[in-house]
């Protein structure tokens, strides 16, 4: 008799990323034409040069960077991120509400420890970021989808009518990941005030913040003097520098949250690393204009974008920003599945499936294929439109 496999694994979805690499390793690609690999978002340039060194220095004559530290994370990062998000959202942090985790990913499943058991629910807007819906459906904690308007943006009033007595927390990201969006500050007002009436969590994944096309705060939360009650905002340091494989992020809570995240990463990590906490302070005390270059190319490559995109006809951008565009396709009575692989095997693209970001049988995910298009320069993206641009007639 086989070992048992706890039947929540079981039944959660295979790593989406993993399963691309599956289909290239099985997909002759067709002549002439190389890879264009639009399926991930991480950055695929190593952490500049500048930092690497500062990472060595760290390595070769600090001894504690290679000890276990503080669980809740290296006390001069936390200092520095509280001190950087009260200027940054005009409100009031201290570092005991600063956690550092192994990547955002561990922030998320973090907070979803701290707030929800199994058979409890929490409200996603679909499509999903698909790990997050992974970490639910490990926990045994119900997804309840709350479906995006023709702007790809959530309803408020939509939420509300999802809210049940099994119901602890609402998650959005923005900038958003997949469909790019940023949702406007009223928007993300109007999720903390329903959260807050409902005695919910509000769990704000900004993992993109640092490439928002617009200036000033993205919200107003943290001036709110009890946001604490109501907010737990999730950050990454993979993107801003680079730092994918070191894993840093972050989780920004009450400090009485953070006695119950602590017990979580004590558990499954004790503490993030420790070269990569160091790469995270250095690169904020040192690469405020480097990260400013890197915002502008980011925001160039969405522009590239929606100009290669304009003219293609069948092929709609419903959705755009920070590193993901949501491309509705023009095949219809096709499935994004089977789009995506005609895509790869006819054009030597490889973008994700939109229906591996929402809930079975969803029309929207049919419809649509993410494209991670932030690795890509415009030579690039101007190469993917003209593969696409035959494949629709």
């Amino acid at each position: 008799m086989s070992a048992p496999v706890n039947p929540n694994m079981a039944r959660t979805a295979r790593p989406p990323i993993m399963e691309v690499r599956r289909w290239l390793a099985e997909t002759p690609l067709p002549p002439g034409l190389p890879l264009l690999d639009f399926s991930q978002a991480a950055p695929a340039d190593p952490p500049p040069e500048p930092l690497r060194a500062a990472m060595a220095e760290a390595a070769l004559h600090e001894p504690a960077a290679h000890l276990y530290g503080p669980v809740l994370g290296l006390p001069a990062l936390r200092e520095r991120i509280a001190a950087a998000w009260s200027m940054a959202y005009g409100g009031r942090l201290g570092a005991d509400n600063v956690a550092i985790t192994a990547g955002c990913n561990q922030a998320f499943t973090a907070a979803l420890a701290t707030l929800a058991a199994p058979g409890d629910e929490v409200i996603l807007v679909s499509p999903w970021y698909f790990n997050h819906r992974m970490a639910l459906d490990m926990a045994g904690v119900r997804c309840a989808a709350l479906p995006t308007g023709a702007d790809m943006l959530p309803d408020p009033d939509a939420a509300a009518a999802l809210i049940g007595p099994a119901t602890r927390a609402i998650v959005l990201v923005s900038p958003n990941n997949p469909a790019g969006v940023e949702y406007p500050p009223a928007l993300i007002r109007a999720f903390f005030e329903l959260a807050r009436a409902h005695g919910l969590a509000l769990v704000l994944d900004e993992t993109y913040r640092d490439f928002h096309a617009g200036e000033g705060a993205p919200h107003d939360l943290f001036t709110d003097p009890g946001w604490g009650e109501t907010l737990i905002q999730l950050y990454s340091f993979s993107k801003a520098y680079r730092l994918t494989g070191h894993r840093v992020g972050a989780l920004v809570a009450a400090p009485e949250r953070l006695v119950e995240v602590e017990k979580y990463l004590d558990t499954v990590q004790i503490c993030a690393p420790q070269i990569g906490q160091r790469a995270a302070l250095w690169g904020m005390e040192h690469l405020c204009e480097w990260l400013a270059g890197e915002r502008a190319e980011i925001l160039a490559r969405r522009a590239a974008m929606e100009a290669a995109f304009a003219p293609l006809a069948g092929w709609e951008i419903a959705g755009i920003g920070a590193y993901f565009a949501w491309v509705r396709h023009p095949f219809a009575g096709d499935d994004s599945e089977t789009v995506a692989r005609r895509l790869l095997a006819e054009a030597g693209v490889l973008a994700l499936p939109g229906a591996w970001f929402t809930p079975a049988g969803d029309a929207e995910g049919a419809r649509a294929l993410r494209v991670a298009f932030a690795n890509t320069g415009a030579a690039g993206i101007g190469e993917l439109a003209r593969r696409l641009e035959p494949l629709a007639r």
